[in-house]
């Protein structure tokens, strides 16, 4: 959940929205001085990301935490240029199990929420996910794989999983998961002695790359 969500809806210290945005401040002040400023990645997701680079699976991060925050980390980490889209607390008003957060980073990736596999390490992640018509996959990082049953797959880490998987948990057909294959070339009929171009009409591609995007929620 957003800080904000925390501090009014859990804690309920206020519903003053100038006393939460400073309390929220605080809290992510305080959080990060305990972390120490140490960002990383969990075991086997830059494995992970980086096949869905050479796929050109476009990809959107998705956090409630602040913008600054968050381009912090992915500098410190070292994954500057991988996302399509970043989804900040900022940027929505509510966040998890709320699935404003997925639903914004799919128009951002210029897909419908159904072309969409959200990876997450919660049952907030699963249920924001499923609301949006999204397929999940849950990341058994705080939790055991048994309590995150309700996700379409879940895994202890990203590196189990490989394109076949994410092909077969969106149910489609796709060129663009195998090797890649040459341009169909154009054809010439002849009809009543005029030339006719014929094409090839591929309706995974529409301009885009990719047969599955991701909106990607990486926790530290």
């Amino acid at each position: 959940m957003k800080n904000e969500q925390v501090i009014s809806e859990v804690l309920c210290w206020s519903r003053d929205p100038a006393d939460t945005k400073r309390m929220a401040t605080r809290k992510e002040e305080i959080h990060q001085s305990l972390q120490g400023g140490i960002y990383r990645l969990r075991t086997g997701s830059k494995e992970f990301v980086n096949i869905l680079m050479r796929y050109n699976i476009p990809m959107a991060l998705v956090s409630t935490r602040p913008r600054k925050t968050l381009e912090k980390a992915i500098r410190t980490i070292g994954i500057e240029g991988y996302f399509t889209a970043i989804v900040a607390a900022e940027d929505v008003h509510r966040g998890k199990p709320d699935p404003e957060m997925f639903i914004y980073a799919a128009q951002l990736l210029n897909f419908i929420p159904q072309r969409c596999i959200v990876f997450g390490n919660s049952n907030q992640a699963v249920e924001a996910a499923h609301d949006a018509f999204m397929k999940c996959v849950a990341v058994a990082s705080k939790h055991p794989v048994y309590e995150l049953g309700a996700a379409d797959l879940a895994v202890r880490k990203l590196n189990e999983l490989s394109i076949v998987d994410l092909k077969n948990l969106a149910g489609i057909e796709s060129p663009e998961f195998g090797p890649p294959e040459p341009e169909p070339e154009l054809e010439l009929e002849e009809d009543n002695g005029r030339s006719t171009t014929v094409g090839v009409d591929d309706i995974f591609w529409a301009g885009d790359r990719c047969a599955v995007p991701s909106v990607l929620t990486i926790r530290y």
